[in-house]
């Protein structure tokens, strides 16, 4: 069809195949005037308006139409080709039945316009079905040259980010060495700052109001500093040193936190309760911080009335969340989300004592507990997974009381792969 579209183009698609069906048109309507006889008038409104002009005022409206149709422009001269390819063949098969056949064709007049206005017509459907499947075959190229690009942009972003998460993993492996060593030596020369200052205090009963005051000062600030210093240690640990994860009772777990806090329970006149905990998958020891954090938190804030702190545990999904409420003193909307913050302090160290670690180093832990747990079930070969556990968050008004909630995922939700 390359030759026809050069010849094509030169005069128009839509001016050929308007050109034939304006023909086929006047030929049928012309050979119908023709007539004088009321009879082969009518003979002729059947037999040949129908075969001849039916066949013309398709190719008009079609011809006409071709632009609003979803055909690519540029395979408009495919139309038209084919409408005259179809004409062409006609004709050479009617030229060569009347060289070859006996007697030539019968009423030539007739049977030609006929039989060349059928092929056309013919070939204006064939060359719309070419000109879609080819403006379809277009659309394929271009999407899939599209998807081409995207893949390779993908393939781009997904190596850069390859690549960051690499930097990024051996910059947090830096960060913790770092802290680790930073927090390790440091320990004792506080230890020897701590131990002389007390060795002073000791040795000297004549220093005076203000002295002893500064020194107690010095001394308080370096026992702070050492109790950061190993809450930063705890924390810089977390994945190095944490232990493989395991079946984990809850409830035994928290028994040992409150034989741990029971002196305190029983000095601030508090009430613990709590319901009966799950076994979840996790870090036993490092559960048990979090724990005792969460408690010990909840007995420090809980304002002037003795503390009341509920311990709980309900079942969403595959995790099991867990959550430590108390009736103190609350935390303003602002603040709920920045107290989950390295060294971030509500409140100065003389109403509550603390180092800023203790949340921090809970969302640590929780966010270590997250694991990847097979969504379609244990022992099924559905690839899908989804990610389960591993959020903390808090829930208060001021003057309302907290409740720290916490997700674990459940013992039976975790695949052992």
């Amino acid at each position: 069809m390359s030759r026809w579209k050069r010849v094509v183009s030169v005069v128009g698609p839509q001016r050929i195949v308007l050109a034939f069906g304006v023909a086929y048109v006047a030929i049928a309507l012309g050979r119908t005037l023709v007539r004088t006889n009321y009879g082969e008038r009518l003979s002729s409104l059947l037999s040949i308006f129908f075969l001849i002009g039916v066949f013309g005022v398709i190719l008009c409206y079609g011809g006409y139409k071709l632009p609003e149709t979803d055909i690519r422009e540029e395979y408009f001269p495919y139309v038209a080709g084919w409408c005259l390819g179809g004409f062409a063949v006609m004709l050479a098969i009617l030229g060569l039945y009347e060289v070859l056949a006996e007697g030539g064709i019968a009423n030539p007049d007739r049977a030609i316009p006929i039989l060349t206005s059928f092929s056309t017509t013919a070939g204006f459907g064939v060359g719309i079905h070419d000109a879609r499947a080819r403006t379809r075959a277009h659309e394929v190229t271009q999407r899939n040259r599209e998807l081409e690009e995207i893949q390779l942009e993908l393939e781009e972003t997904v190596g850069r980010l390859e690549e960051s998460n690499e930097q990024l993993a051996a910059s947090n492996e830096r960060l913790e060495q770092f802290a680790y060593a930073a927090s390790h030596d440091l320990q004792e020369p506080l230890r020897m700052v701590s131990s002389y200052l007390r060795l002073i205090e000791r040795r000297n009963d004549d220093l005076d109001d203000e002295s002893e005051e500064f020194l107690a000062y010095a001394v308080g600030g370096a026992d702070r500093m050492r109790s950061m210093i190993e809450g930063l240690l705890q924390y810089s640990r977390v994945e190095t040193e944490g232990q493989p994860f395991e079946e984990v009772d809850l409830d035994a777990v928290f028994e040992d936190v409150l034989e741990e806090h029971s002196v305190k329970i029983d000095d601030c006149d508090g009430t613990v309760t709590v319901d009966s905990l799950p076994r979840v998958e996790g870090d036993e020891d490092q559960l048990r911080q979090v724990l005792g954090n969460l408690l010990r938190n909840a007995l420090e804030y809980s304002g002037d009335a003795p503390p009341v702190v509920h311990v709980g545990a309900e079942r969403n999904g595959s995790v099991w969340i867990v959550s430590v409420r108390d009736e103190g003193i609350g935390i303003d909307a602002d603040e709920q989300e920045r107290i989950f913050d390295v060294f971030e302090r509500l409140h100065a160290l003389e109403d509550h004592e603390g180092t800023g670690l203790g949340l921090a180093l809970c969302e640590r832990i929780v966010e270590r507990h997250g694991v990847r747990a097979n969504s379609a079930g244990p022992g099924s070969t559905d690839e899908r997974r989804e990610s389960v556990g591993g959020e903390i968050w808090v829930d208060s008004e001021p003057g309302e009381g907290a409740t720290f909630s916490f997700s674990l995922p459940a013992s039976d939700t975790v695949d052992p792969s």
